[in-house]
């Protein structure tokens, strides 16, 4: 034993710089992996009686919302394009919840048609609907087209949610107080709308294209706010941070081989799905904000947005264009 602990002292004396830098960038790491994982939703909040209907809820912070969703007592309606997938997640839910009030419901933001037949369904089946949590979304696609025509990315990020939440207001009125939550991101920083050529066809980019269907989510949701004043309806719009899923998918295709390999070891420090979700829980459940309406989150706090989000104008004018591409008086 005594020529153990004198061979680990020699050791530590010899590689005592080595060892400390050890430390310093482990300590570091976790430091900066821990300031990475953002806020956390402290409420406690039950649901019971309570309806709550969630976009692409079938992976990634969709899927571990309807998870803490399911385990307040809600009923979730998980509303996703894969059915397959669907129903094997609500599977889960159901298990790992212990509530069986979880059903899905087939949604294809990519299609107008599709949109209007989940919210008929829902408004013939459903006597309330508590919260609507707009959240899926596809990233950096190649120009690909709706089925209506539009260009994807802001016809299922924006123009598909519109239409869904529209048609679905009388059910939340009739719920009242009830809330809207429309998961956006801080790429709408870097975004304009881009009025005069919406689909993108002169110059398409995908980010370009994202950031202007991720900035158009933060105009909808001040818009919404405003024409909601008073009816007891609450709107909210989130960054819900970097995270671990699988809307990068589109993305890392294009990259070469040593971006991937850094943007691995990067991806080892960003949100994991749960912690990802927690700002859209926040903003969906926590009894603070009852009050509030139309501001911008992230981490679980209130954020100011980008000066192009704050334009009250913009946001009129995309609210009226939107109107008239999906067809609502």
């Amino acid at each position: 034993m005594q020529n153990y602990a004198d061979n680990m002292r020699d050791f530590v004396e010899k590689h005592a710089t080595g060892l400390a830098v050890a430390l310093v960038a482990g300590v570091s790491a976790l430091a900066l992996r821990r300031w990475m994982a953002g806020g956390v939703c402290r409420s406690r909040v039950r649901l019971d009686g309570k309806t709550v209907l969630i976009t692409g809820a079938n992976c990634g912070i969709g899927k571990e919302t309807a998870l803490d969703m399911a385990n307040r007592g809600a009923r979730v309606i998980m509303a996703c394009r894969d059915m397959t997938k669907a129903r094997i997640a609500a599977d889960e839910i159901r298990q790992q919840s212990g509530n069986g009030n979880v059903v899905v419901k087939k949604l294809d933001l990519a299609s107008l048609q599709s949109v209007r037949d989940l919210a008929k369904e829902v408004q013939e089946n459903e006597e309330r609907l508590d919260i609507l949590i707009n959240n899926a979304g596809i990233m950096f696609c190649p120009k690909w087209e709706t089925q209506d025509g539009f260009e994807m990315q802001f016809g299922v990020n924006h123009l598909g949610h519109f239409l869904l939440t529209n048609t679905l207001l009388d059910l939340l009125k009739k719920s009242t107080p009830s809330r809207i939550v429309n998961v956006s991101s801080m790429a709408h920083e870097k975004g304009r709308i881009h009025f005069e050529d919406i689909n993108l066809d002169k110059d398409y980019d995908p980010h370009t294209s994202y950031r202007q269907s991720k900035l158009a989510n933060v105009l909808f949701s001040r818009e919404l706010a405003s024409r909601l004043k008073d009816t007891g309806v609450t709107v909210y719009s989130l960054h819900p941070g970097i995270i671990r899923t699988e809307l990068g998918r589109h993305l890392f295709p294009t990259l070469a081989m040593w971006k991937r390999i850094v943007a691995a070891a990067v991806m080892t420090f960003v949100k994991s799905p749960w912690e990802g979700a927690q700002t859209t829980l926040h903003c969906a459940v926590d009894e603070r904000l009852a009050n509030s309406s139309g501001l911008y989150y992230s981490d679980c706090a209130p954020k100011e947005p980008a000066p192009q989000a704050l334009d009250d104008a913009a946001a009129k004018r995309l609210w009226d264009l939107s109107a008239s591409m999906v067809g609502l008086a």
